[in-house]
């Protein structure tokens, strides 16, 4: 493996580990940043070994696999349509209490399970 790409695998597992700090301490939807992040970083990673050149500059979750030329497993692929729809709103929340009362603890739990089923995923492709 490229030192690069274990970089982007460490960063990934940083964020990870940050999401799940963050929905400790009942901070939901930032737990949900960070685990979109976390992808986000893990696919860079995948791109860099596969291309062998530098990831684009992109949060589109969508957009990074389609240039891989990946198809995640159908329940992965879906889960990845969804938290890249939540990155925006999660990352400029227009009505904070809106946000709060959609990504609840069980909400974001579950999303967390699925982000951390994603990026094993992905590293299995290298």
């Amino acid at each position: 493996m490229d030192k690069k790409t274990g970089q982007w695998l460490e960063q990934s597992d940083y964020d990870m580990n940050t999401a799940e700090y963050m929905f400790k301490g009942g901070r939901y939807f930032y737990a949900v940043f960070m685990c979109h992040l976390s992808i986000e970083k893990a696919l860079k990673g995948l791109y860099h070994e596969k291309l062998k050149e530098g990831p684009p500059r992109t949060h589109n979750l969508i957009s990074l696999a389609n240039e891989l030329e990946i198809k995640l497993p159908e329940e992965e692929g879906k889960f990845v349509v969804k938290i890249n729809s939540a990155s925006i709103v999660t990352r400029y929340p227009e009505d904070l209490e809106e946000l709060k009362k959609q990504y609840t603890k069980d909400v974001v739990k579950d999303m967390l399970e699925k982000g951390k089923k994603v990026i094993k995923w992905i590293k299995d492709q290298l």
